[in-house]
């Protein structure tokens, strides 16, 4: 709770601290704006001056920039997408199936394997759903100190509060600090969540703009307590719905004594010069050198005080089970950019990784000895390319690996035309060939079966994509992905008797997967009604069924917006309608924080409404929900994974709230 009130007040003090008044950048800086929840034109010349300390700062001034260096601006608007966004993620979660408690893990409905990574993940892909990569930071540049405080109910026990403040000591230097803080005691035994998401970055440029720096220090921890779900008996009383098991807290789950948990840091810097600079719109020619640098270091640990071997197989040991991955990945890359209103923009790279992952000890399992480590280093080579010709944009990039112990590389292009100001069009290619996640290569644990060295092949993926963006319209995006050498997790009945405990092990399909996703997006309005609608259709042929989907997944959401009391305050409310077909969903594994592939029963096909009630009076946006109010009266059959319901109907609160000083 301390870390809760911490994170609440962190904006509250900064922003008392840092108020001054600071120039205003120039409006030059924004460069390009891909963020499709901006404000609109009507909406930025309405956005009142008056809102704000400094009069001579508009909200188009407060720039967010994305680790591509693309940029926007602040957006206090209340908006459907901003409902789609409130949640523990901060973003729209269409595609994800949340477990009972807040900040547990997600089940993936849909997956995309466009891929530009040229060396393994780290794996423990279960708990990196709230783990924030280099992609998921963004810097600022802002006229006056700005705070954003985050807030919203969790279940029993604990709040969700997200605090940031940023500030420009001077025109050229920003930085900014956040923390996300999450405590949760959960409906169900044992399912205590708490996390933590610190972040402070730096956002630089000289008075001559030939030198840039964009910096960034993040310290993660997302501890959970894991109880293996709810006992085969308990399943059958859950969905019975006796009023005797409503009281979530009696059901038995099938162990209540361990936890997991995924810690790491990570320090970056991304800085350039420019050596030849475009000095006025006479010139032809730009020129820079660019550095990147990350370390990050993470580990994934499960600890569990006694052996559960029926649940997971025998053990090396009986009690005080603890099993810890490690990684530390250093990275180094130097790029040549070169910039001609004729060629376009070109720039050519070359990097290295060095990285370590593993244990603190050999295994030796039936006569064979499991190394503990994977390191080395890996050279690699690249380049990017952009040119824009009037409405039309082409856009690609390509990695290799050229030395060191895994092979990779990458090939993506895609070109986008602009028919006119409402409708764009977007046809992309991607190759990936990357080897798999470091944790199907190796894996060391106190459970016997959980122990494996592996030499898969590279997982290769091509992927066709087209997509249609239109308000008017509608958004249409189709891909077509081929997986050759795909790996997953599933249980290993091989050699076994009946009765025998079946492990869960990693493999690597040797059938080719082709894999279809069409989404279509469009809002119908009526007056001051809308009806927002998301639909995912997907199509997956696999002989081994290794790679299972529902067929259709929507979102539809019926609401009501308008201005009140003269324009003081600003309603939106409305019912959202999830739902997807029935189909055999993954399974989750605690001890590898894994979901693995079962197709023994078919999950799905119930429908999840939630009401909620949203309104904006000033900079702070208020919202209400009623979660899953259909639950009593559409049967208990909602799971969120086997064995592992969904949320019971709850209602729940929070708030938004931005200050300019």
């Amino acid at each position: 709770m301390n870390k809760l009130v911490f994170t609440f007040l962190l904006g509250l003090v900064f922003n008392s601290a840092f108020a001054q008044d600071l120039t205003r950048p120039s409006r030059n800086s924004i460069d390009r704006f891909r963020d499709q929840d901006t404000l609109t034109d009507a909406q930025r010349k309405s956005s009142s001056i008056k809102n704000l300390k400094n009069k001579d700062a508009k909200i188009v001034d407060y720039l967010i920039i994305s680790h591509k260096n693309d940029t926007t601006y602040l957006d206090t608007t209340l908006t459907i997408k901003k409902e789609y966004k409130f949640n523990y993620l901060r973003k729209d979660n269409f595609g994800l199936m949340p477990f009972s408690n807040l900040g547990q893990t997600y089940n993936s409905l849909t997956f995309n394997f466009e891929n530009k990574h040229l060396m393994p993940g780290f794996g423990a892909r279960a708990r990196h759903f709230n783990y924030m990569e280099i992609e998921d930071i963004d810097y600022y540049r802002v006229p006056t100190p700005l705070t954003e405080l985050f807030y919203k109910s969790a279940f029993e026990q604990g709040q969700l509060a997200d605090s940031f403040f940023t500030v420009n000591t001077s025109p050229q230097l920003n930085f900014s600090i956040a923390y996300k803080g999450l405590r949760s005691l959960g409906k169900y035994q044992h399912l205590l969540t708490s996390t933590g998401n610190f972040r402070f970055t730096t956002n630089f440029t000289t008075k001559n703009k030939r030198y840039s720096a964009k910096a960034h220090v993040v310290t993660q921890d997302l501890m959970n307590q894991e109880n293996g779900g709810l006992q085969d008996s308990s399943v059958e009383n859950f969905e019975n719905g006796d009023e005797e098991f409503l009281d979530r807290s009696i059901l038995e789950v099938n162990f209540e004594n361990a936890e997991s948990i995924l810690r790491g840091k990570r320090f970056y810097l991304d800085h350039q010069y420019k050596i030849v600079r475009k000095k006025d719109s006479l010139s032809k020619n730009k020129l820079s050198v660019g550095h990147i640098i990350s370390f990050e270091d993470k580990y994934f640990e499960y600890v569990q005080s006694s052996a559960a071997t029926g649940f997971f197989g025998a053990a090396f040991k009986s009690s005080s089970l603890k099993d810890r991955a490690t990684l530390e990945n250093f990275y180094n890359q130097f790029n040549l950019n070169y910039s001609n209103d004729i060629i376009g923009d070109l720039q050519l790279n070359v990097s290295s990784n060095n990285y370590n992952y593993g244990y603190d000890k050999l295994v030796v399992l039936n006569g064979s000895t499991i190394t503990n480590r994977l390191k080395g280093d890996i050279f690699s080579a690249g380049g990017k390319y952009r040119k824009q010709f009037k409405n039309f944009e082409l856009q690609g990039e390509l990695g290799l690996n050229i030395s060191g112990d895994f092979d990779g590389n990458f090939l993506k292009a895609h070109a986008t035309f602009n028919l006119n100001q409402d409708i764009s069009a977007t046809a992309s290619v991607n190759h990936s060939s990357k080897a798999p996640n470091y944790n199907t290569l190796l894996y060391q644990s106190d459970y016997i079966n959980y122990n494996w060295q592996n030499s898969f092949n590279n997982i290769e993926t091509q992927q066709l994509a087209f997509q249609l963006k239109s308000e008017k319209l509608v958004n249409l995006s189709v891909d077509y992905t081929t997986i050759n050498d795909h790996v997953y997790f599933k249980r290993d009945a091989t050699g076994l008797a009946e009765g025998d405990f079946v492990p869960i092990r990693a493999f690597q399909n040797n059938n080719s997967i082709s894999y279809l996703r069409v989404k279509l997006e469009k809002e119908i309005r009526w007056h001051k009604f809308a009806l927002n609608n998301t639909v995912l259709y997907q199509n997956v042929q696999d002989d081994n069924s290794v790679l299972n989907v529902p067929e259709l997944t929507t979102r539809n959401t019926l609401y009501f917006s308008s201005h009140l009391f003269k324009k003081a305050m600003f309603l939106q409310t409305g019912v959202t309608f999830n739902y997807f077909t029935t189909y055999n969903m993954n399974a989750y594994d605690p001890v590898l924080a894994e979901f693995y592939v079962q197709n023994e029963k078919e999950y799905g096909g119930y429908p999840r409404l939630d009401f909620f009630l949203n309104v904006k009076i000033r900079q702070t946006r208020i919202f209400l929900k009623a979660e899953h109010f259909n639950s009593a009266f559409t049967g208990y059959d909602y799971f969120a994974a086997p064995n592992n319901p969904y949320r019971d109907f709850t209602v729940r609160f929070g708030v938004v709230w931005n200050f300019f000083l």
